[in-house]
Formats: structure tokens, sequence, C-alpha cells
């Protein structure tokens, strides 16, 4: 794989940043080039957050172009909708299949996630959805983030190893929450394990 374009869309308080740092650090621990930006926008309030990563020697702007991603990872299914323009043809999504609801009055009615979701399995060829409620029973809620880091590295969907992936996290997440976080690692890499990339 000589470039890769990572896109990481969610909202406010989900780790977006966290993640696009954790695959960052395990790429250049390995010896790649890597690129990141945040747009976080109104993150403190729940808003919109997208993080770019982009690995490889000929990538020269952090932020990835239209039409340029290979990869989405999204917390949801309405983010994951807002970042369509940013894949390429044949790219990849894993994506949580849960709605988060905005936290202010929608005016077309209530927003639960099941057109996204329909968008994107008619759009998508290579989409990976998470059962939220699944691995939420296997994990804490607070390393979904890290649980999609690893559904990516079990998939091939990264240039990483999960001894890579989990170096990563050793570094990056302080010592109180390290074992949830590497439990869900864990799980993420195997929750697709029936599944061929």
């Amino acid at each position: 794989m000589n470039n890769l374009s990572v896109v990481i869309a969610g909202v406010g308080g989900q780790g977006t940043v966290l993640l696009s740092r954790l695959i960052g650090n395990a790429a250049l621990t390995s010896g790649q080039d890597v690129r990141g930006a945040e747009t976080i926008g109104m993150a403190q309030r729940g808003g919109s957050v997208v993080s770019h990563v982009r690995i490889g020697a000929d990538t020269h702007s952090p932020l990835t172009p239209s039409h340029k991603a290979d990869l989405l990872l999204a917390f949801e299914p309405g983010e994951a909708v807002r970042a369509f323009h940013l894949l390429a043809d044949n790219a990849a999504v894993v994506a949580l299949d849960r709605a988060v609801k905005p936290s202010v009055p929608q005016p077309f009615g209530e927003y639960d996630g099941a057109s996204a979701l329909a968008f994107l399995k008619e759009n998508v060829s290579r989409l990976y959805i998470i059962e939220q409620e699944k691995l939420f029973r296997q994990i804490s809620p607070k390393a979904a983030n890290v649980a999609l880091f690893g559904a990516a590295v079990g998939l091939g969907l990264l240039p990483l190893s999960i001894e890579q992936a989990k170096l990563a996290v050793r570094e990056r997440v302080p010592e109180k929450f390290l074992s949830i976080n590497l439990n869900a690692l864990d799980v993420g890499a195997n929750y697709f394990a029936e599944v061929t990339p």
C-alpha cells in the first residue's frame, strides 16, 4: 500500500481526534510518512468532527481532497453520509450503526439513522457495519474509537499489524484506561473475523 487517505467522522466527545492520533502514531512508528488534520467546528457542542490521516511518501497535504479517501471510519451513519463526498471509488467504510440524535429540535422529524444506513448500503460496495449494541456488550462505550481502529486493522484496511496498533494504544492512552482500550482493540480486530476483505 503506497499511499492511503483515511477520514474519521463523528461528533464531539466520541474520540475522533484520539483515533486519528492512534493511526498516525502507529504509522509513524512503523516507518511511514504521515500527515494529519482535524476539522472540529462545534465539537464541544456535539457537532461534527472530521479527522484526516494520510499515510505515504507522496502525500503532501494533510487534508483529503474530495473523492480521494480510501477508508472512512464513522462513529455514526449520518456522519458517514456527511463525509461521503470524500470517498474514492471502491473506498471502504467501517461504521457504527447507531445514530447520535442531534441535541436541537429537528424540523424534518426524528433522526434515527435508518435512511443514512440505507444510503450507505446502496452506495458503498465495501461497507462494514458494526452493530453498536453487540459491540457494547463486549467493551466500554468509551472505547468505541479504539474498537473502530481494531476493526480497520483486522480487516487489513490499514497498513498496520495488530502489534503496531497495540503499541500506539500503549503510548497514547493513560495507564488507568489502558486495559479497556486494549480489550476494545482486540474485540474490534476480531469483529469481522469471518469476513474476507
